[in-house]
């Protein structure tokens, strides 16, 4: 087993070079390489935020600012399980906010937090995009609307017991 995964961390250190070396001093590739990289290894750790700076010609700084800016992007390892929850105008008013509060109690995370376990991540998003459906959520990415804060858990619960 551990031959298999040193395999696996090799061939993702062997992309994430190719990655930078395509778009070596290309400052504008920035959002394109963060995107590519955190693909191949799920976030976007200190280290590897420091290496695509060199390689782009960018301050660190300017990394650390895109990845925060835009909710896409994590710094911290993200679980199985990637829930975001909107709290946009429509979800707000129809109560989101008590099914941020529901989950974060159920599971005992805050928004931004993933589980020890590893497997649930959450996320408060400025809107999904789906106010029809308010208010709703999205688990790796399938939306999930006209949801209560017992349906959520429900939904999350079926995902945690690879029912969906």
């Amino acid at each position: 087993m551990a031959i298999v995964k040193e395999k696996v961390q090799q061939e993702t250190i062997e992309q994430i070079e190719k990655v930078l070396t395509k778009h070596k001093g290309d400052s504008e590739a920035l959002i394109e390489v963060l995107h590519q990289i955190q693909q191949l290894v799920g976030y976007l750790p200190h280290d590897l935020q420091k290496k695509i700076a060199d390689q782009l010609e960018v301050a660190p700084g300017e990394v650390a600012s895109v990845i925060s800016f835009y909710a896409h992007f994590s710094d911290q390892p993200r679980g199985k399980f990637q829930v975001a929850l909107c709290k946009g105008t429509a979800c707000y008013v129809k109560g989101s906010v008590d099914i941020i509060n529901k989950i974060e109690q159920k599971y005992d995370i805050k928004a931004g937090e993933t589980t020890e376990d590893g497997l649930l991540s959450l996320d408060v998003v400025r809107c999904l995009g789906a106010c029809g459906l308010s208010p709703v959520m999205t688990v790796n990415g399938k939306a999930h609307g006209m949801i209560n804060p017992e349906k959520a858990i429900n939904i999350i619960e079926k995902y945690l017991r690879n029912e969906m």
